[in-house]
């Protein structure tokens, strides 16, 4: 990995706005999942396309504090798996079994992602856009892949023909060493000889960890799409970032409601305290058990 270069994401447009691209390097933050949560190879390389393509998703968003949340829930042993972006290019993620104890790499040399995911599930993508109710769009799997998953739903719940390209190469110890992709987008109105070029030229691409590995940008990438010219419309850092909080904590005990916290405080009281981690970071937070009395008190006042 090169240790000097920063993850980013580039949003940019091609001809006269009629297309509209992103290509990311994202692989400092996905050898933070990697190491949050400890997964296997093709996990990790599962939940770093995710992540990744969602946070190109993100940078579709109007508004940096809006956000986009997309879950994977296959018939593989992983289980779900889900990430969360905001526009602003701040990214979580979280898988249910990071530990799958299948093959990881297949006969071919390539990692075993659609193995853990499964080929048969659905993909749902959420965008909360700050109004009552998000906007929620669920497709079928076609191959557990992710990016092609995710090309599916761009086609077919939003009318978008694109090309997704995801990728995460781990070195054999494990550690994520390139990650990164793209995602082009016809727009209507552009020319099908335009479109014909473009496809043909993401076709000849070779693999996003290639041209990572090999020490090319994100705006590299997209010279090789876009040989005749594109605009940068911007450039923005990524991090995987957890919002987490003890304050957000108590909230969530207070939503559980007075019966479930009850349970809590007969379960833990012997030792003094209850503990709640993140599912996101692993971030562990102690409730003592005075405190968990205190926020009994205040739900029982909301519901009188």
């Amino acid at each position: 990995m090169n240790e000097m270069r920063e993850d980013y994401l580039v949003r940019a447009t091609a001809h006269d706005g009629l297309v509209r691209a992103f290509a990311i390097d994202a692989t400092r933050l996905v050898e933070d999942l990697r190491r949050i949560h400890d997964t296997d190879l093709a996990v990790t390389a599962a939940l770093g396309r995710l992540a990744t393509g969602t946070l190109m998703l993100g940078a579709m968003l109007k508004q940096a504090a809006h956000a986009v949340t997309v879950r994977v829930l296959g018939d593989g042993p992983a289980g779900m798996l889900l990430a969360t972006a905001t526009g602003n290019g701040e990214v979580r993620g979280l898988v249910v079994h990071p530990r799958t104890g299948i093959d990881q790499v297949k006969d071919n040399g390539k990692l075993n992602v659609s193995g853990v995911v499964g080929t048969a599930g659905r993909l749902t993508v959420t965008r909360d856009l700050g109004m009552r109710h998000p906007y929620v769009g669920v497709v079928e799997l076609v191959s557990g892949e992710v990016g092609e998953d995710l090309a599916h739903y761009l086609a077919s719940s939003e009318q978008t023909p694109s090309a997704v390209g995801l990728g995460v190469f781990v070195d054999r110890e494990g550690n994520v060493v390139a990650a990164g992709g793209y995602i082009v987008q016809m727009l209507p109105g552009v020319t099908n000889a335009a479109a014909t070029e473009i496809e043909q030229k993401v076709r000849a691409l070779p693999h996003p960890t290639t041209m990572l590995r090999s020490g090319e940008s994100p705006e590299d990438l997209l010279e090789r799409i876009f040989a005749d010219g594109f605009d940068v419309l911007d450039r923005v850092p990524v991090r995987f970032h957890c919002p987490c909080s003890r304050e957000r904590v108590e909230r969530a005990l207070l939503l559980l409601g007075e019966t479930e916290m009850r349970g809590l405080l007969d379960k833990d009281r012997a030792r003094g305290f209850t503990e709640v981690t993140c599912e996101f970071c692993t971030r562990r937070y102690e409730i003592r058990t005075g405190e968990l009395l205190e926020l009994l008190a205040a739900a029982r006042t909301r519901v009188a």
